[in-house]
């Protein structure tokens, strides 16, 4: 089989070599991405698209990383928001993370290198790119399968090439005594989709359809796959993206670390029109992926309690 259903959340095999397209296993595949994203908004990705040693180096990678200067990490400044240096923040202690956007391109991951350490990191920039670009092979073979499932694969490529990543570091130690456990409080990704991968310490909680909390575990070797905002906008408020947080746990010592790689669109998010029919009437606008993130800055985004019918909703 292709994929299972192991409590709670819906786990693919992204290493079966049957999985090929136009068999039996593909479509059942598809579908069943489309059904987990639609319920729950995620599923588990066994994926072998990149060596043991590559994921040691990434891990390697980020601990290089936090072991910088704060002076050195905040001038991680990226003019889109969310996207650079994240930390120091009192009601999330714990947390700290560093953005390299266009990271799948080497420009993209030698600025960062070259602003984190001037006199040179190769072996960094060189894990950051190798990592970003295989985890997008992933993310492409998300896409392709899902479009396919809702019946609009002929745009699948070009969705693909006008698509750029966003590649996060992601940090959340142990809590001190008498220290909070939540490392990142409730919240929806304003990406397309976001692949998560982490170290042997869990954390990850998940709000389904149903609105009950699952936590989250997934062996190393293992992704996370999740749908932002904006894919929601796409799929015509037919796919869900949950809700989500960090806790830690109070007895832990170890420091949990999970590398993200976002995507987004650089051209507009609409819904295709194969999408809109008598039961499910144009729900979104089309917009800018760009303005989603710089709504979400002001006060009504910060409190919307809905920020897609906020930002870009169809009165009906």
């Amino acid at each position: 089989m292709g994929s299972l259903i192991i409590p709670k959340l819906l786990i693919v095999d992204f290493t079966n070599d049957n999985l090929t397209p136009d068999t039996t296993i593909w479509s059942s595949t598809c579908n069943d991405i489309r059904v987990a994203l639609e319920n729950h908004g995620c599923f588990i990705a066994l994926y072998n698209g990149f060596s043991t040693k590559l994921q040691e180096s990434v891990f390697q990678a980020a601990d290089e990383l936090f072991d910088l200067p704060t002076e050195t990490k905040i001038k991680n400044i990226v003019s889109k928001p969310y996207h650079g240096y994240v930390g120091q923040i009192p009601i999330v202690p714990l947390h700290e993370g560093l953005g390299i956007d266009y990271a799948t391109e080497d420009e993209g991951a030698q600025s960062f290198t070259n602003l984190m350490w001037p006199n040179g990191n190769q072996s960094f920039c060189e894990t950051t790119v190798m990592f970003s670009r295989a985890v997008k092979k992933l993310e492409n073979m998300v896409i392709t399968m899902m479009f396919e499932s809702y019946g609009v694969g002929k745009y699948s490529e070009s969705h693909i090439a006008s698509t750029t990543y966003l590649l996060r570091y992601l940090k959340y130690r142990a809590p001190e005594i008498h220290e909070t456990t939540m490392a990142f409080p409730s919240h929806t990704d304003k990406s397309f989709l976001t692949i998560l991968h982490q170290n042997q310490v869990s954390g990850l909680e998940i709000r389904s359809r149903n609105e009950e909390w699952i936590s989250v575990e997934y062996p190393p070797s293992s992704f996370m796959v999740m749908a932002g905002d904006a894919c929601k906008a796409w799929s015509n408020d037919r796919v869900l993206s949950p809700y989500h947080k960090v806790t830690m746990d109070k007895r832990g010592k170890e420091t949990r670390c999970t590398i993200a790689l976002f995507s987004f669109l650089s051209k507009k998010v609409e819904v295709p029109d194969e999408l809109v029919d008598d039961e499910h009437p144009l729900m979104f606008k089309a917009f800018d992926h760009v303005d989603l993130l710089n709504f979400y800055l002001t006060e009504v985004g910060r409190k919307s309690q809905n920020i897609l019918q906020d930002f870009c909703g169809v009165q009906i």
